[in-house]
């Protein structure tokens, strides 16, 4: 049992660095390359680690993001982009948890609908809950960065979810069975 908890709290600790690393590495090359990478590696976490792994790495890479510089340029959309990650996260744990390392296309089907629910999800809950209501209710922001942010957490979040969603559809099945 120690062993288990230890090796949990250690590989929850490296994919949390390794997200951080890669936005640090990938920022250069815009939203859609590290939103991408940000996405792949929150999947991989929740479907190599579990779900408590993959929410804990969901909820704080925003904050340690923004502590590094590499974050949004408020505090007050943290809470948005760390609830956002773990419905993400959620969503796709429960519904493919047990079927993305299938080959058939029974299961690479549902493995896809879930991880697309979950994208929609995460796309939804960013652009109605931060942009559309919250952003305009934060003290400080001018328009001109109202519109820069409003313009970033709204469809570019669905499709850096779905890269990274596609990407984790061939990764982690190979990941598996390297573990195992």
């Amino acid at each position: 049992m120690k062993n288990n908890k230890i090796s949990y709290i250690t590989q929850t600790a490296v994919m949390l660095a390794l997200l951080i690393v890669v936005q640090l590495l990938s920022r250069s090359f815009g939203q859609f390359v590290t939103g991408s990478l940000v996405n792949l590696i929150l999947l991989v976490s929740v479907f190599i680690i579990g779900i408590y792994g993959g929410i804990t790495i969901a909820v704080f890479s925003p904050l340690l993001a923004f502590l590094a510089g590499i974050g949004p340029a408020f505090i007050q959309i943290i809470p948005f982009i760390a609830i956002g990650n773990a419905l993400f996260v959620t969503i796709a744990w429960l519904i493919a948890k047990n079927l993305i390392t299938k080959l058939n296309t029974k299961d690479i089907l549902i493995t896809s609908m879930g991880l697309i629910s979950a994208s929609v999800i995460k796309f939804l809950f960013l652009w109605i809950g931060l942009v559309m209501i919250a952003l305009p209710l934060i003290p400080g922001i001018k328009e001109k960065q109202m519109a820069v942010i409003g313009a970033s957490f709204s469809w570019p979040q669905l499709i850096t979810a779905l890269i990274g969603s596609i990407l984790a559809m061939m990764i982690v099945p190979h990941l598996k069975k390297a573990i195992k």
